[in-house]
């Protein structure tokens, strides 16, 4: 009996072993020899077995709270605000086993802030590959949807693209980067999937994720940000209530949003408009010094210092935000 298990498991290892070589090239050999080296060893599950060499969608996947928390403290800077709504809102989103619609937010801020970053951290802590996940789906709007005339026709392949990859994986995210570039009109082709439905077509989406991200609104951030400044507040005592109408109430109006007089605010479906505030020389400092680390060069305050004194900031009296946030600091630490 000892060496006929023995010899059980060590069959088992080399159908393993087999799958690991023919994972990338035919998913039907890799299900029989799962199914197989399953059926000898007894331990895993085929999904489980399966899901050790091909990606899977996990719906039931809980979310990390505390590894969330840890990497948006120790990488966006000067971001406050946007630290605690995204972590609240997926926290509650993901342990609400049955949401009654789709969680969508609304990144706002200028460039250099941290919107495409934050995506990047909530793609890779919801699933393990990021933006690389076939269940992660990026449109950049000057990319995917560039010529006004073609509206119907974007808003039809946005439809169809949708419902295709929620079909396929419920827990879908979807980021829509340059929203301010977006022509008024396609995004509130989505406006039936992330309404109030249990279904639509057969297809249920409340677990799906959407996420836009924008500059519109960066103005209004920044003017609210700088009114604090000058009465000797700290930012950190800015709250989300200060900001969230004005910026919904300005993006609406706001004819180069891609969100003007759409139907996802007049209904209130966005759960969440997310302002990113404009970065302070200091914050400037801090993304020098994380790119540092990131290279795995020694931390030097001197080009830390360099670096940060190249950038510009405004308003022209007062230079306390950096005009382009941190967006430049990886080329041009290159300089140094």
């Amino acid at each position: 009996m000892w060496r006929a298990g023995r010899l059980g498991r060590g069959a088992a290892l080399g159908l393993l072993l087999a799958v690991h070589g023919v994972a990338a090239f035919e998913p039907i050999s890799v299900g029989i020899a799962i199914g197989a080296a399953s059926a000898l060893t007894g331990y895993l599950s085929y999904t489980d077995l399966y899901c050790r060499f091909a990606e899977c969608c996990r719906e039931e996947q809980r979310l990390n709270a505390s590894a969330l928390k840890l990497e948006l403290e120790e990488k966006l800077f000067g971001q406050h605000l946007a630290t605690e709504v995204i972590l609240k809102a997926l926290t509650g989103f993901k342990n609400n086993k049955n949401p009654k619609k789709p969680l969508t937010l609304s990144l706002h801020g200028w460039a250099g802030t941290g919107k495409n970053f934050v995506s990047q951290i909530v793609a890779e802590n919801l699933h393990s590959k990021g933006l690389k996940s076939n269940f992660v789906h990026l449109f950049v709007s000057t990319l995917h949807f560039p010529h006004e005339q073609q509206i119907k026709l974007y808003q039809d392949q946005l439809q169809g693209w949708i419902r295709g990859n929620v079909s396929a994986c419920a827990s879908s995210v979807f980021i829509f980067d340059e929203m301010d570039k977006l022509h008024p009109g396609v995004i509130d082709a989505i406006k039936p999937f992330l309404d109030y439905y249990e279904q639509v077509d057969g297809v249920s989406y409340r677990k799906a994720i959407f996420i836009f991200l924008s500059n519109a609104g960066g103005d209004l951030i920044t003017k609210i940000a700088l009114d604090f400044w000058r009465a000797g507040r700290k930012r950190e005592d800015i709250q989300l209530k200060d900001l969230e109408p004005v910026l919904s109430v300005g993006v609406f109006n706001n004819k180069h949003s891609g969100l003007w007089h759409s139907g996802l605010i007049d209904r209130n479906l966005i759960d969440y408009f997310i302002p990113f505030l404009p970065l302070e020389y200091r914050h400037v400092k801090m993304c020098v010094r994380a790119e540092m680390r990131a290279r795995g060069s020694a931390i030097n305050e001197d080009i830390v210092t360099r670096v940060a004194e190249e950038m510009t900031f405004f308003p022209k009296s007062e230079k306390i935000y950096s005009d382009k946030g941190c967006k430049t600091v990886q080329s041009r630490l290159d300089f140094h």
